[in-house]
Formats: structure tokens, C-alpha cells, sequence
């Protein structure tokens, strides 16, 4: 419904249809979706799939490290950690100069599983119907979003 200049009204804001968050909330679950289902073979899930990512690009890591790219805190990344080290992907080891420290490495098995991900991405790509110059825009724009949004902070508006 318009408002008296022709634009949206205040109670248009509060519609569901009208966030941004709930669109980005539902594309991420359709993205899970696709994701189950692509990863089912390599016996991965989403979550376990990132942690790989991040191991096959830069090799050995520190459990903080992995956790600050994937913006995840210990307690959520140490259960994925643990199982993908059940599954014979990845071995942990406490650093010999700090205890409380403890690095990630992927195990041959994890390296000859990245082998069986390679057309994963391809997948994906062509799953969202979208050519690889659109995919690279959206990327960069939420990239870009999340850097925004991440300057704001908690606490920081007054929606009062």
C-alpha cells in the first residue's frame, strides 16, 4: 500500500517480504539445501565442508585462525573438528610452544577427498542459474554488506 506521497508506508517496513535479512536468511537456506545434497557423496556436511575449504587453501592452521575466517567460535567449530578427525580428514596437534594452542592439518585422506570436491563449486554455480559475472557481483555486494554491517557492531543503533 502507498503512502500519501506515493512511497511506502512505515507499517510496508515491518512486512516480512520487505527484509533484507529474511532474504538473505532464505537464500542461505536454500543454498544448505542444494549444499546437502551436493556434499552427500563426499560424506561432509555444510559446515564440515567450510572447515576443508579453509584447510585446503592454507594448509596448516590454528584452531582461532580457522575459527576467525569462518566466523565461528570454538565451541562450534571443536565438534566439526573432532568429527572430521573421526572421519580421517584432519589431525590435530597441541603446539609444542604454546599447550593452549592447537593446529589443524589436513591428513592424505583429506587431501585425496579435496580431489572428489573439485566439481562441488561447479555444481553450486550452476544450481543458482546465474553466469560466473553475476555470482562474482553478488559475492563482492555481500561482501561488501558484511563489512558494513560489521563496522556498525552490536548495540550500536537506536531504533527507538
Amino acid at each position: 500500500m502507498d503512502g500519501p506521497m506515493g512511497g511506502p508506508t512505515e507499517e510496508d517496513f515491518l512486512r516480512l517480504d520487505n527484509q533484507i535479512c529474511f532474504s538473505l536468511h532464505a537464500a542461505t537456506r536454500a543454498f544448505n539445501g542444494v549444499y546437502r545434497g551436493a556434499l552427500k557423496e563426499l560424506g561432509l556436511t555444510y559446515p564440515q565442508y567450510l572447515v576443508m575449504l579453509v584447510l585446503w587453501e592454507h594448509g596448516e592452521l590454528p584452531v582461532k585462525g580457522i575459527g576467525e575466517r569462518l566466523r565461528l567460535d570454538s565451541g562450534t567449530l571443536s565438534p566439526l573438528l573432532k568429527r572430521l578427525e573421526a572421519a580421517g580428514y584432519v589431525e590435530r596437534r597441541r603446539s609444542p610452544e604454546d599447550e593452549r594452542s592447537v593446529t589443524v592439518r589436513v591428513t592424505d585422506e583429506g587431501a585425496a577427498l579435496r580431489e572428489k570436491a573439485l566439481g562441488v563449486p561447479r555444481g553450486i554455480a550452476a544450481a543458482t542459474g546465474l553466469d560466473l559475472e553475476e555470482i562474482v557481483e553478488l559475492r563482492d555486494r555481500l561482501h561488501a554488506l558484511a563489512t558494513r554491517l560489521d563496522a556498525v557492531g552490536p548495540g550500536a543503533l537506536d531504533c527507538g
